[in-house]
């Protein structure tokens, strides 16, 4: 490998660290564009390719943009307040009960509004209810909207921006994801369920008050919510008709926002500043370190492989790959790796079962460590502002028993149906 080689991979080694740790509490954005800028001070990238790694980000960018705004609208409105309040009073007293009804909420949030939004939006509003039902622990609950963001985040090409990322230009049609990823997403689901539920018993025997107030829904909030729904609507067609989706999810909530903000009382700056607009710079970021590492040539040496693999046995790749990325995810956060990995089948010809099972990877694998994706990152930031706190070896003891099971089922799954 030549210098300049070793150099482009130690800077993207530094800045995923970076952007995983977050040495002296700088944001996440900051140390991957530090990275890609320094890849172009160096001579190691040229201007152009590092525009053109930018550029290659345009959908998602937009995507991006348009679920953030929706869930901050959400937010700011109460509509997820209302939510995590009808279950609470649903429950029964029963804390077994609000836990399903928590994983249940997580789950639609995560599948027609993105798992970054169960992390980050979805995250204090369950806090907040977990309080006032005054149960004992919160951390099952909490808990719930860690595992789900990532285990719920291929029921459509709308619940993960690494699906984007994944696919770009090659986003399968509505029609077609849908029988090819809706079973294996089930049982992801359920397994990470069960899991789940088997391992925080203890902590749900404890009854918990039936008895908290529901806040009341505005019209805001109700304005927010038909917002969601259509935006859901518009983006299944745009899947259905193969229409790339950033475009329509960024123009589906700005014209949510802008019925919002017609009310005098909303001030849109105001809305606007809560946006964690640091998420663009980070995934613009991202993408130049990953065009650096193609002109490595490291994309390619890894599609030999995954061809080596597919010319013994698609279902071999599928169970090698699959499960490698899984934990590469954990070790350099599923973005990079989904990026790298999207190379990687574009280069070569790799049977849909098997790049079926490598998305799998980049959604479910996260669901190890904290470190695995950029949702479980916000979601430990969410924690740390309502006063709780998960360690790192806390949460892997608990993703190593939850993971492995929802890979396995989701990619036996794609492989029977395939």
């Amino acid at each position: 490998m030549a210098v300049q080689d070793w150099a482009t991979w130690s800077i993207a080694a530094v800045a995923t660290a970076g952007v995983i740790v977050r040495p002296f509490g700088w944001p996440e954005f900051a140390w991957a564009v530090a990275g890609a800028a320094m890849l172009v001070l160096l001579g190691l990238l040229g201007p152009g390719a590092a525009l053109a790694g930018v550029a290659r980000g345009t959908d998602v960018y937009l995507f991006l943009t348009g679920m953030m705004l929706l869930s901050e609208l959400a937010r700011q409105e109460g509509l997820f307040d209302w939510l995590a309040a009808r279950a609470a009073r649903a429950s029964g007293g029963s804390a077994a009960q609000l836990f399903s009804l928590v994983f249940g909420v997580g789950t639609l949030v995560t599948v027609f509004l993105s798992n970054d939004a169960t992390a980050v939006v979805l995250t204090p509003a369950v806090a907040a209810v977990a309080r006032a039902a005054k149960a004992r622990t919160a951390l099952p609950y909490l808990y719930v909207c860690a595992f789900v963001a990532n285990a719920a985040s291929f029921v459509l090409p709308i619940s993960n921006p690494a699906n984007l990322v994944f696919y770009e230009r090659h986003m399968p049609p509505l029609l077609v994801w849908l029988p090819r990823y809706l079973p294996a997403s089930v049982l992801a689901i359920l397994a990470t369920w069960v899991v789940l539920r088997l391992t925080q018993r203890r902590a749900l025997l404890a009854p918990v008050s039936a008895d908290v107030p529901v806040p009341l829904l505005g019209t805001g909030g109700r304005v927010a919510a038909w917002g969601i729904a259509a935006t859901a609507a518009i983006l299944l067609a745009a899947s259905a008709l193969d229409v790339r989706l950033g475009l329509p999810t960024f123009a589906a909530g700005a014209a949510t926002a802008c019925l919002v903000f017609a009310r005098a009382e909303v001030r849109p700056f105001a809305t606007l500043r809560r946006i964690s607009w640091g998420v663009l710079p980070l995934v613009a970021g991202l993408f130049v370190l990953v065009q650096a590492l193609e002109a490595t040539g490291v994309t390619a040496d890894l599609a030999l492989l995954l061809d080596g693999l597919v010319r013994r046995s698609s279902v071999l790749a599928a169970w090698i790959a699959g499960p490698a990325l899984a934990v590469a995810c954990n070790l350099v956060n599923n973005l990079p790796a989904g990026l790298v990995t999207a190379r990687v089948v574009q280069g070569g010809a790799v049977p849909e079962a098997v790049r079926a099972a490598l998305l799998i990877a980049v959604d479910v694998g996260p669901n190890l460590s904290v470190t695995g994706s950029l949702a479980t990152i916000l979601w430990l930031a969410a924690l740390r502002r309502e006063g709780e706190a998960v360690g790192a070896l806390t949460f892997l003891r608990l993703g190593v028993l939850v993971m492995p099971p929802a890979l396995v089922l989701a990619i036996a799954a794609v492989l029977l149906g395939g």
